[in-house]
């Protein structure tokens, strides 16, 4: 015995602002413009300040140095090195030469 089924009502499609995907489509491109557009203002508004590049060195401690050995002496003036001196010179074994 076969039972007849009736078809399904058609339903009313669900308006577009209640489709998850719509969200998806429009709002995440929405989302990271005006993210990217307050990172810009973070970082127009608090830029780092430019550096002069003839700045002296940081002065060494003359008594620390008259106590260490050579090869500690030199490894600390290479500390007080300014960074784009002794840029790129952490796994080379080559040294910059001092600043005059």
């Amino acid at each position: 015995m076969s039972t007849a089924q009736a078809a399904p009502a058609p339903t009313k499609p669900a308006p577009w602002y209640r489709e998850p995907y719509t969200w998806l489509v429009f709002g995440l491109p929405a989302a990271s413009i005006a993210l990217s557009l307050a990172l810009v203002v973070t970082a127009v508004k608090n830029r780092d300040p430019v550096l002069d590049r003839n700045a002296p060195m940081v002065p060494a401690d003359q008594r620390r140095l008259q106590m260490m050995t050579p090869e500690q002496r030199a490894t600390y003036l290479a500390s007080l090195r300014p960074a784009r001196e002794a840029r790129n010179h952490a796994a080379s074994p080559e040294v910059p030469p001092p600043r005059q």
